[in-house]
């Protein structure tokens, strides 16, 4: 971590450590009642049998911000944790194949639901007051099993509606028309997660479901981008945001797509890199899900 990076993680920290002396009760208890954003996660670990819940802060009304990543322009680093922070997730041990039976339907209408949906979460014990920050994974909340949860009705998002209930689309379809439809990225990884697309439908923990949107819609663009002109010039943009910096330099050429990412971390400069040319990547990429979160963004 640079310098700037420990600074954000220790006063986030302190700040989270004030919270709890002030309403810890409501992160460390065997129930929480409150407004999932709403937010599903499906978790890889012990693959294929995965952690499965919703993710509800302890207090009601819109929080549909706590989980909106394309609302989070313009927000500080530490505000954006402090939201994931104050998410407690819920989970039962499912295996991939159960995409049926009423906790998993509870799931999917949640995730269907155009507004922020009331929860009531009962836990086997008391939640850990525990915080999850290891620089590499995505921070959350306190985690509890699950013993009972109440749903209570929500109305859906008629598109996502429409194609959950189509059985005979393929996934990559699914996905394509929701994008087409103008429904969020960050709703349709939920969706593609908790298995609602498809004809073969499975969980997908959370971390693959977002590549696999990311690369599904990305390559769909690349084939119009095809069918366009050539540019007759370099372009070259550039955008900073929450310590990054994002150049972008567009050549007169037929597709081809090259990411390059540099950072520094504990005084050391690393770098890492992939390509592709218009026949797409053939094998994982070195840097990971970042490669597909970039193409999806300069395709676009």
């Amino acid at each position: 971590m640079s310098s700037d990076s420990q600074e954000i993680r220790r006063s986030i920290l302190s700040k989270w450590h004030k919270t709890l002396s002030e309403y810890g009760n409501l992160f460390s208890s065997d129930t929480v009642s409150g407004t999932s954003p709403p937010s599903v996660f499906v978790g890889s670990y012990n693959y294929p049998k995965v952690f499965v819940g919703p993710m509800v802060p302890p207090i009601h009304g819109d929080t549909s911000l706590l989980d909106n990543p394309e609302k989070w322009k313009g927000r500080s680093l530490e505000e954006i944790i402090n939201f994931r922070l104050n998410l407690v997730r819920g989970v039962q041990k499912t295996g991939i194949e159960e995409t049926e039976g009423r906790y998993i339907e509870n799931l999917q209408e949640i995730t269907m639901s155009e507004k922020p949906t009331d929860l009531d979460l009962v836990f086997m014990k008391n939640t850990s007051a525990n915080i999850s920050m290891d620089g590499e994974s995505a921070p959350f909340g306190p985690t509890g099993e699950i013993k009972s949860a109440k749903f209570f009705g929500s109305t859906s998002a008629k598109p996502i509606e429409k194609i959950f209930y189509d059985k005979d689309m393929k996934a990559q379809d699914a996905v394509l028309k929701l994008y087409n439809s103008g429904i969020e990225i960050s709703k349709i990884q939920k969706c593609f997660s908790i298995g609602m697309l498809g004809k073969k439908r499975k969980l997908v923990p959370t971390k693959w479901s977002i590549t696999a949107t990311d690369d599904i819609i990305s390559k769909s663009i690349v084939k119009e981008i095809l069918e366009n002109s050539v540019i007759d010039t370099c372009k070259v943009f550039s955008y900073e945001h929450l310590g990054n910096m994002f150049s972008v330099i567009l050549f007169p050429h037929r597709w081809i797509f090259e990411m390059i990412e540099g950072w520094y971390s504990n005084g050391v400069l690393g770098f890492g890199s992939d390509s592709e040319d218009a026949r797409g990547i053939d094998h994982p990429p070195r840097i990971a899900g970042a490669y597909f979160a970039a193409k999806l963004g300069v395709s676009e």
